[in-house]
C-alpha cells in the first residue's frame, strides 16, 4: 500500500483514478487513493492518516485535480449495539460528486 502525502498533492495537478471518501462517526473522513498502479490512504505531514472533517473540505483539497471516479463508504461501529446484524464482508459504496459548488 502506497502512502500519497498530502503535501505532494495539494498544489500538483493530479490524474486520480479513484477516490474513496471513508466516512467515519463525528465528522472525521478518511481519503484512499488510487493513481496509475499505486493505491493507499491520503496522509498528513505528521505521518499519519489526514483526517478532513466535511465533504466540502475533501472537495476543495481536490479541487486541482482530476478524479474519475469517486465513492463514499459509511463505517459505524453501532449496527450491532442497535440490534442491527452483523456487518457484511463488503461495504456499499455510494456516488460521491466532486463537483464544486455543492
Amino acid at each position: 500500500m502506497h502512502k500519497f502525502l498530502f503535501s505532494d498533492l495539494e498544489d500538483t495537478p493530479t490524474v486520480i483514478d479513484y477516490l474513496e471518501v471513508q466516512s467515519y462517526e463525528m465528522n472525521v473522513y478518511l481519503v484512499y487513493l488510487t493513481v496509475k498502479d499505486r493505491s493507499g490512504m491520503v496522509y498528513d505531514k505528521k505521518g499519519k492518516p489526514m483526517r478532513f472533517f466535511s465533504t466540502g473540505h475533501i472537495r476543495e483539497a481536490f479541487a486541482h485535480c482530476s478524479v474519475a471516479k469517486s465513492v463514499m463508504k459509511h463505517d459505524t461501529p453501532y449496527d450491532e449495539m442497535i440490534g442491527n446484524p452483523p456487518k457484511s464482508a463488503e461495504q456499499m459504496a455510494l456516488p460521491f460528486s466532486m463537483d464544486l459548488p455543492y
